[in-house]
C-alpha cells in the first residue's frame, strides 16, 4: 500500500512540482511520513541526494505534529458531536488507544520508539495521536516525538541509501 501512495504522488507531481517538493509532502502525509519521504527521495524512485533529502524528510514529517498535539483532542471531541464524524473518530481513537500500552507504560522512551521504529501502523503521526489522547503535556511529548523522527531518519536512510541502493544500483 505505501509503495502504491508513493507511486501516485510521484507519478501524479513529477513535472509540476520538483521532486524535493514530492518528497516533502509525502513526508507529511500520514501512513507514509518520513519512512516514504526517503524510499521515494532514495536511488529508487527519485535519487536525491542522502544530505539533501534527510532534512527535508524530517522537517515535512515534523510540521503537522504540533498542531495534532495540541488540537486533535478538541478537534475529536467536535466531530464526535456530530452523526457523519463520530464512527470514524471512534474508530481512529479505538485504534491508535490499540497500540498505546508500551507509551503509557514508559511515556517518554515509549514513544520515542514507537515513532522512531518503522514498524506497520507506528510513526509520528500516531505517536502524536496516542500521546494527545493519552494527556502526555506537549513539553514532554513534541522532544519525544522528535527524537523519534531522528532515529527513524537514521534507519530508514541506512534501508533507502544503503539497502535499496545496492539493489536498485
Amino acid at each position: 500500500m505505501k509503495e502504491a501512495l508513493i507511486g501516485w504522488f510521484v507519478e501524479n507531481l513529477s513535472g509540476k512540482v520538483g521532486k524535493e517538493m514530492i518528497v516533502f509532502l509525502v513526508s507529511m502525509v500520514p501512513i507514509l511520513e518520513l519512512r516514504g519521504g526517503l524510499i521515494a527521495a532514495g536511488p529508487a524512485v527519485l535519487d536525491i541526494p542522502m544530505w539533501e533529502a534527510l532534512p527535508i524528510c524530517i522537517i515535512g514529517n515534523l510540521i503537522p505534529i504540533p498542531f495534532i498535539l495540541l488540537l486533535i483532542t478538541k478537534i475529536f471531541d467536535w466531530m464526535k458531536g456530530t452523526k457523519v464524524f463520530r464512527p470514524l473518530v471512534e474508530k481512529l481513537e479505538k485504534k491508535a488507544m490499540s497500540k498505546s500500552s508500551k507509551i503509557e507504560k514508559y511515556e517518554f522512551w515509549g514513544l520515542v520508539l514507537f515513532v522512531g521504529i518503522p514498524l506497520p501502523g507506528t510513526g509520528a503521526w500516531t505517536g502524536s495521536l496516542i500521546a494527545a489522547l493519552l494527556g502526555i503535556r506537549f513539553r514532554k511529548a513534541f522532544p519525544a516525538v522528535v527524537l523519534g523522527v531522528f532515529l527513524a531518519a537514521f534507519l530508514m536512510t541506512v534501508l533507502s541509501y544503503g539497502v535499496l541502493a545496492g539493489i536498485f544500483s
